[in-house]
């Protein structure tokens, strides 16, 4: 059987599709048309659907190719899970520097294609057939020898039965909660558990510990129960009932073979189709709206519906779980040995402005408050599940603040809030897990010792904040800070010295297992000398980096315990925070040599404008020197092979910049906090992985749209793919048109496969309709935020002094315009990317009234309604 697709207009030519009966085919026949080459395109019809597309494209020049192959992957590619697309496109894949092949070569690998023809197809050596597949595996692909024509044949196979099967799930340990447990265990826990006069913490936790154990193993015991495998969690009673009239009907029919009874069977499989779609419906639409400002919850959620959940298969068993613990423990200890400390103390120091000596203690209703806003994840340990404790809080809550409260007074903090469990997990799907190191430890503390520690960080941050102490260039973990207010930092510097002439090098140091050998005795000693905590709150964070340890669980198989000797205890509250203090006194050695830097939890950046006329790096390689002794004597390992060296200006690439001992570390493009940076900082590698990335989440929600409403689909959008266009989206500003247009393409695909535009309708109207801001927009709506924010003391400080008020020299109209003082730059496609230029700029073109607004909710309205009657 065969295909025919004739050409639209001209003499001859065409496309035919020859195929066996066998196969199932159907012809696309309702397609839109394009002007710079011809396709045929049909459905196989397996389970998935696979859309298979033969494409013929004329070797003359055409320079709207791009633009229409572009328009058909937006269109299909976000509708199929499988997608073949062959035939001859004309284009020389084999030689990449051309314009028109990197266009295209960037353009299939946006929408994760794979090309698989890697030799020459035609019969002057270039490669012009092009086999592209997404989700279908092509294998023995051969290029024979051509016979009537100056095409070479290509043959290939594919798999059509290529999908995943869910896990089986192994019996598990668990307590089963009802409506009758909360009264039970309250009834329980009033009539055992009483406040002792003993005033010891450590007794204290205890007897909280054992009276809430003996309580839940009366009202809630552990069973064994095997878990089902649950592909679809909509179904229900109601599903079952309806499924069960359509066997009856179908057992009925088969037996009489009457007329009335087929049209019955039909009648209860349609009413049973309508039963799952109400219910998927009502399933997505609770998750969304319950998690509808949640990203990571709607994601992991829908992608545990819509995937197969990847685990690693391996039995659990006691002698397995030794081994992942002698592993962790032994990567630790292997680390820190490779560490070199030099023989002499290279510690620096710095007066205390202040002294934090004690806790103060806390009412029951904080304590309540801290519990009510943390996330119910504690550890298997556990007598009370968190989220039970969260009910059940009220008639345990007294007890809880006495050991807290104890806790804090004396400066002891329980040994059982000290002991860890750790799963491990893998990295992502796919690697080997019979390799340990494919594996990530994840920690888990109890819950009450979230809460002390909750506590704690409140007191010890608002010490800090007072008195200025925390590194002004750390945005790892703080407050109105993020890896974006630190790029755009990072990048404002950068784009002003290379727009005064300079170039700059920026060096990425990697630190290996940096949370892991921080060394306690250090670590106090920092506390102690560079934050002034003494007294009874230095005792306590003795007590609690003291006699820590930790043991691996897999499934019911548990460990032995070993000590923690070493680092800042992994999921924990204050863990992140000690970890920042710990680094205080780099920021001094770096000041110390004019190195410019950033912090970004252990990220760290160095960064130097150099003149092009002495080229020397000199004063940054003294600098590394320094650093490398710093962290050596304080136990941090810096990783040198993946340290990593990019060059931004005019002499990206030349010899004229020496770099000594860091040339081979010298990169052309580098990740740097999620973003893809190139020397010449137009971000095409970033956008690129966006774009891929966006696709591919566009699939995933296309098969939930039959399912959800849609104004929840829409929530959905915004979640998966609007979150992705707008991650750092400031940096964007100045990029090229081009760049831009290819981000507008995934905003115009996703309003596209919201309101079921047709390829061939203007976007325009719809993006307005949806009251979606164009991304060239969106760019000047999140710098003008920044702006709103650093002028209102609700952004970091390091971004705050790069904006200025405006003050003319005389008495004008001007002087109460709420006008930002713009700097001079030399070069207007370097200077002008700066966010202490591009930020004032913008502003100054808002109207007054948007200027003047006092509350962000106010500027964020007024801001959204201006740049959308500038867009449409």
């Amino acid at each position: 059987m065969f295909f025919n697709s004739p050409r639209p207009s001209g003499r001859g030519g065409g496309i035919a599709t020859v195929f066996r009966s066998t196969f199932k085919c159907k012809q696309i026949l309702s397609l839109p048309s394009f002007s710079s080459f011809e396709m045929s395109l049909f459905e196989l019809g397996h389970s998935p659907a696979l859309l298979w597309a033969v494409i013929y494209r004329p070797p003359k020049f055409n320079k709207d190719f791009i633009s229409d192959f572009s328009d058909f992957l937006i269109y299909f590619m976000p509708r199929y899970e499988q997608v073949l697309i062959i035939g001859d496109f004309n284009i020389h894949v084999c030689c990449p520097d051309k314009p028109l092949v990197k266009a295209f070569l960037d353009l299939i690998d946006s929408f994760n294609l794979t090309q698989s023809v890697a030799g020459p197809t035609h019969e002057h050596g270039h490669t012009l057939d092009l086999v592209l597949s997404y989700g279908v595996p092509v294998r023995e692909l051969e290029i024979c020898d051509a016979v009537f024509s100056d095409h070479l044949p290509v043959l290939f196979a594919i798999d059509l039965n290529y999908c995943l099967t869910a896990p089986c799930a192994a019996p598990r340990l668990c307590r089963v909660f009802n409506s009758s447990t909360f009264t039970q265990f309250s009834d329980f826990i009033n009539g055992n558990l009483i406040i002792p006069d003993s005033t010891d913490t450590e007794e204290l936790a205890l007897h909280l510990h054992s009276t809430c154990q003996a309580a839940i193993d009366a009202v809630a015991p552990l069973r064994t129960r095997r878990p089902k495998t649950k592909l679809e969690p909509w179904l229900n009673e109601e599903s079952r009932a309806a499924r069960r009239e359509c066997r009856r009907a179908e057992r009925k029919w088969k037996k009489d073979k009457l007329q009335v009874s087929l049209q019955i069977l039909k009648d209860s499989w349609h009413d049973y189709q309508k039963t799952v779609k109400n219910l998927k419906r009502n399933y997505f639409s609770n998750i969304i709206q319950s998690n509808c400002h949640k990203p990571h919850v709607l994601f992991k959620v829908i992608d545990s519906v819509l995937n197969v959940p990847q685990v690693a298969c391996f039995e659990s068993s006691p002698a397995l779980c030794q081994k992942f613990l002698f592993f962790f423990n032994d990567k630790v200890l292997s680390t820190r040995a490779q560490i070199l400390p030099p023989v002499y103390d290279f510690s620096v120091s710095r007066p205390c402005s202040a002294v934090f000596d004690q806790f103060e203690c806390v009412s029951l209703s904080y304590c309540q408050e801290v519990v009510g806003r943390l996330n119910p994840s504690g550890s298997p340990n556990d007598a009370v599940p968190p989220r039970f404790l969260k009910e059940i809080f009220p008639v345990v809550g007294p007890f809880v603040l006495s050991i807290i409260n104890s806790s804090l007074s004396s400066g002891l903090v329980p040994k059982m809030f000290k002991h860890a469990v750790v799963r491990p997990l893998i990295k992502r799907p796919g690697l080997d897990p019979t390799v340990f190191s494919n594996f990530r430890p994840i920690s888990n503390l109890p819950f009450l010792s979230k809460v002390l520690e909750k506590i704690v960080y409140a007191q010890l941050l608002a010490f800090l904040d007072e008195h200025n102490i925390l590194e002004t260039f750390q945005s790892g973990f703080k407050t109105q800070h993020s890896t974006e207010s630190a790029l755009v930092k990072v990048l404002n510097d950068i784009f002003l010295a290379t727009d005064s002439g300079n170039c700059v090098v920026l060096v990425l140091l990697d630190l290996t297992a940096a949370f892991d050998t921080v060394d306690h005795n250090i670590l106090i000693s920092r506390l102690e000398h560079w934050v002034g905590i003494r007294g009874i709150a230095l005792e306590w964070f003795r007590s609690y980096l003291k006699d820590r340890s930790f043991c691996v669980k897999l499934g019911d198989a548990v460990s032995s315990s070993e000590p923690l000797v070493y680092g800042v205890p992994q999921g924990s509250v204050l863990g992140p925070l000690l970890f920042s203090l710990y680094l205080l006194p780099l920021g001094t050695i770096l000041r110390n040599h004019s190195v410019s830097f950033h912090f970004y939890a252990d990220d760290c950046q160095l960064y130097l404008p150099v003149n092009k006329m002495s080229s020397s790096v000199s004063t940054l390689l003294e600098c590394l020197d320094d650093i490398k002794s710093w962290l050596a004597f304080n136990f941090l390992k810096l990783n040198e092979d993946k340290t990593e060296v990019i060059v931004f200006g005019d002499s990206v690439g030349s010899p004229s910049v020496d770099l000594g001992s860091l040339v081979h570390s010298n990169q052309k493009n580098i990740l740097n906090l999620g973003i893809k940076m190139d020397p010449d900082l137009r971000f095409d590698s970033q956008i690129a992985a966006v774009i891929k990335s966006s696709f591919f989440h566009l699939r995933q929600l296309a098969k939930v749209k039959a399912f959800v409403s849609r104004q929840h689909f829409e929530t959905l959008i915004h979640a998966f793919i609007t979150s992705r266009l707008d991650y750092c989206n400031s940096l964007y500003l100045g990029v090229g048109e081009s760049s831009i247009n290819r981000l507008q393409m995934v905003q115009n695909a996703a309003a596209r496969l919201l309101t079921g535009t047709r390829k061939y309708e203007h976007i325009s109207p719809v993006l307005a309709s949806l009251h979606w801001l164009p991304v060239h927009f969106r760019v000047h709506y999140k710098i003008l935020l920044f702006v709103f924010k650093s002028l209102h003391g609700s952004a970091p400080s390091y971004l705050t002094d790069l904006l200025h008020w405006h003050t003319p020299t005389r008495s004008l109209r001007s002087a109460n315009q709420f006008l930002l003082s713009v700097p001079r730059t030399k070069r207007k496609l370097r200077g002008d990317r700066a966010f202490a230029v591009a930020g004032p700029k913008l502003w100054n073109d808002l109207p007054l009234s948007i200027r003047q607004a006092s509350t962000l909710s106010v500027f964020k309205s007024l801001l959204k309604t201006h740049l959308f009657s500038l867009a449409f």
